[in-house]
């Protein structure tokens, strides 16, 4: 009688034939080289009408024709391994690109403007993207060659933390410029990593600025005289507004001469545009004539939802050619950067956050500016 079969050897044929099937899929997926020929010591390919390919080298190649071969003029064209080769196709070769393009090493520069563009980041919803919009597109701008300010207006500092600038009670700050009449060239900090990109750091001295304010003359005044005594060189000012509508927005609006609202693809977010919309009308009326909305851009967008293409067309439709045709998509990569003290230009510059901002800002850069009349 047969004796039973050892349990290591129970199934064998079937498991052979598995592990062979897997590994011909993994070689196939693997790469193309490996799929066109079997033979792994790096022999040439026979063709059907006789003659030889090469999978490897030129040397490998000729060197390990048999004599008198024929050799096809296109055949010296050697296949070579995948580590020596490029494709253009390849996830992490877009990627690249994408990450060239952002951190701009051949120094393009965009288009600068005849007079200096001054931006208040304005929503008095919270968690918009205010912030991170006025980082990302103030970065943006410098890579391009562009000089940048950014003022940080808001008491929690998020700017400032984001730009990995020191911003601890007793820093010269945008406090000092609007309370104490700091020159604000006093309080202008250069963002390390990032050249042509200055920031005035906000403290949390700020936050009790809109009372002292009340008492003082022409309150609503204070930042635009400091802005307006900086010379010519920055092309733009970027200044990032608190999530509110009071005496700090209210400067912002008075030193700006365009608007940029940061609109989050949710429902939430249109609640209360038209009161800020409302509030720039007061302040173009009455502190400010040259003041205009000019540019929106749709931030967190979500593609997998219906919500999201609903408030996009929503806004577009009623903002018109003010709406940037780029939209900031939701990302992980963008809320991971300020954790680093990095914009996600410079954190990631080849994931969609950080390309998505920087097409926003060569739109900005070239947009024509149309404002409400």
């Amino acid at each position: 009688m047969n004796s039973p079969q050892p349990p290591a050897q129970r199934g064998s044929g079937a498991e052979d034939l598995a592990r062979h099937r897997i590994r011909e899929a993994v070689n196939a997926a693997v790469s193309r080289e490996t799929s066109q020929t079997s033979n792994e010591q790096g022999a040439p390919m026979v063709l059907a009408d006789g003659s030889y390919r090469a999978p490897v080298s030129r040397e490998t190649f000729t060197a390990s024709l048999p004599e008198g071969a024929v050799v096809l003029p296109e055949d010296m064209n050697a296949e070579v391994s995948r580590e020596t080769s490029f494709d253009d196709d390849l996830p992490i070769a877009v990627e690249a690109r994408r990450a060239v393009d952002v951190l701009n090493p051949e120094g393009n520069v965009l288009p600068r403007p005849r007079f200096r563009r001054v931006f208040g980041v304005a929503n008095q919803k919270g968690g918009v993207g205010k912030t991170t919009t006025t980082v990302n597109m103030a970065v943006a701008l410098a890579l391009h060659g562009l000089r940048v300010l950014v003022i940080d207006l808001d008491p929690q500092g998020n700017a400032s933390t984001g730009l990995d600038v020191p911003h601890q009670a007793g820093t010269p700050s945008s406090y000092d410029v609007l309370v104490d009449e700091m020159d604000i060239r006093q309080a202008l900090v250069p963002v390390t990593g990032v050249p042509n990109l200055y920031c005035v750091p906000a403290t949390i001295d700020l936050a009790g600025a809109e009372i002292e304010l009340v008492s003082m003359v022409a309150r609503e005044s204070r930042l635009r005289k400091a802005i307006d005594s900086l010379p010519d060189e920055f092309d733009y000012v970027l200044i990032d507004c608190p999530p509110s509508l009071g005496l700090l927005t209210v400067n912002a609006l008075v030193a700006a001469r365009e608007v940029m609202i940061p609109i989050q693809c949710e429902y939430y977010a249109l609640e209360g545009l038209g009161q800020l919309i409302h509030n720039v009308e007061l302040v173009r009326a009455h502190l400010n004539s040259d003041l205009k909305i000019t540019t929106i851009l749709l931030t967190m967008y979500d593609k997998r939802t219906k919500l999201a293409d609903q408030v996009a067309a929503e806004v577009r439709g009623h903002f018109g050619d003010k709406v940037l045709d780029t939209v900031i998509p939701r990302s992980v990569r963008v809320s991971e950067a300020p954790g680093y003290g990095q914009s996600v230009l410079t954190y990631d510059p080849g994931s969609r956050g950080a390309t998505s901002y920087l097409a926003a800002a060569k739109e900005m850069a070239v947009h024509s500016g149309k404002g409400e009349d």
